[in-house]
């Protein structure tokens, strides 16, 4: 997955998961991504290591107890090639030491197992608003429609829209990157996963459920040959 960058940036960031419990990693992620973040897994602190280093993720979320590679190496190595990417630090329970030593070379964040989902949620929001402080606050406008980030509410002529948490990430995709064509195969990678079948309808499913929601004048406009383009009045 390769989250896109503007001058303003918005949700959906993309949070990468470095947690060997598989349960544990999935129930992380899910939370993430209902709160209108996406996330990537990885189970190993090689994997981990690697996906940080070579993909633009926002955050990490790093398990400190894991295999192929300790997640203090990990932890050392990512802030030796990124130094400004935040890492927040999972821990055992009274595991004094290994939260100071990760403190020490260079989390930004811990948070002790077991621990309250609500919790983990504000703490990578916290994180996330440290490197860009428009991340929580901004109000995006696009004629009469209004993308509160801070809240997760989507306002079109001043009604509520439910939208779906993916129908949200694919909406603040669009606002982020509006203005241009997306291929099927870009929104796929940032709203589903790194390894999206482009040949699959799931994107198209989710254009139209979005596209049905936002309501008229169209917002959403269909690039003949390439993809979608997101803006409040097409452009050729």
């Amino acid at each position: 997955m390769s989250p896109s960058s503007r001058s303003i940036r918005c949700s959906p960031m993309r949070i990468l998961v470095i947690e060997d419990e598989a349960p544990l990693a999935r129930s992380i992620a899910v939370a993430l991504e209902s709160s209108g973040l996406a996330a990537d897994v990885a189970h190993d602190g090689e994997e981990g290591e690697y996906l940080a280093t070579t993909h633009a993720y926002d955050a990490v979320i790093l398990d400190l107890l894991l295999p192929k590679k300790p997640g203090l190496e990990v932890l050392a190595g990512l802030k030796a090639r990124r130094p400004a990417l935040p890492v927040l630090v999972l821990t055992a329970l009274g595991d004094v030491d290994h939260r100071v030593r990760g403190l020490d070379r260079g989390a930004d964040d811990y948070l002790a197992k077991p621990f309250a989902v609500k919790e983990l949620l504000a703490r990578v929001r916290a994180l996330l608003r440290r490197g860009n402080p428009n991340v929580a606050g901004a109000m995006v406008t696009i004629g009469d429609l209004e993308v509160d980030l801070a809240g997760h509410i989507v306002r079109r002529g001043g009604r509520i829209l439910a939208l779906s948490p993916r129908e949200y990430a694919l909406l603040v995709l669009f606002v982020n990157r509006r203005g241009e064509a997306l291929t099927r195969t870009e929104i796929g990678e940032h709203v589903v996963d790194r390894e999206f079948e482009s040949t699959s309808n799931l994107i198209d499913v989710s254009i139209y459920g979005l596209r049905t929601k936002l309501g008229k004048p169209d917002l959403i406009h269909t690039v003949r040959g390439v993809g979608y383009r997101f803006g409040a009045e097409e452009t050729h």
